[in-house]
């Protein structure tokens, strides 16, 4: 008998396929918010629409000012695709749902091990109202968030103000 998928691996799957659409040079993500066994909305990074996308033309900002990774997101071109997801989503449809992501390198197409929101995201994911984050590390391998803990990790207060 052929053994079942994990319920989240399938999830990750949907959300790595959606990554495909990616129009960023550096890094691939896809995103998909699911509530009730039923997907909500999708998105992927790239620029916002009408405007256009670093793969048309074939320059990003921040690798050409070797920006590394997490720095300098006003900088980018592109909205995220945790932000693509909520954008097309409506509140209520995603109270109490999961965000499923995927990061994949542009050049290597391998699995980003730590594909973690942004603190932007963070917060967008929050007010959302989604209630759990399901990251992809690797082929079969996954970490789950509990928004929940972001609240009260706050890493939006310095340190000399958090009683943490």
């Amino acid at each position: 008998m052929e053994e079942r998928t994990e319920k989240e691996l399938y999830y990750l799957d949907i959300a790595d396929s959606v990554c495909k659409r990616s129009t960023c040079l550096r890094r691939k993500y896809g995103a998909i918010i699911v509530r009730n066994d039923e997907i909500i909305s999708t998105g992927y990074n790239g620029a916002p629409r009408g405007r256009r996308n670093c793969i048309d033309l074939g320059i990003c900002a921040r690798e050409s000012l070797k920006i590394p990774p997490g720095e300098r997101y006003e900088l980018c071109r592109s909205v995220h695709a945790e932000a693509n997801a909520i954008i097309s989503a409506a509140r209520r449809d995603m109270l109490g749902g999961t965000l499923f992501l995927v990061g994949r390198d542009a050049n290597t197409d391998e699995f980003l091990p730590e594909s973690v929101p942004c603190a932007m995201c963070k917060r967008l994911i929050i007010n959302a109202g989604i209630t759990t984050v399901v990251m992809r590390t690797g082929a079969d391998s996954y970490e789950t968030i509990i928004t929940r803990e972001w609240v009260f990790d706050d890493d939006s207060l310095p340190e000399i103000i958090c009683d943490c």
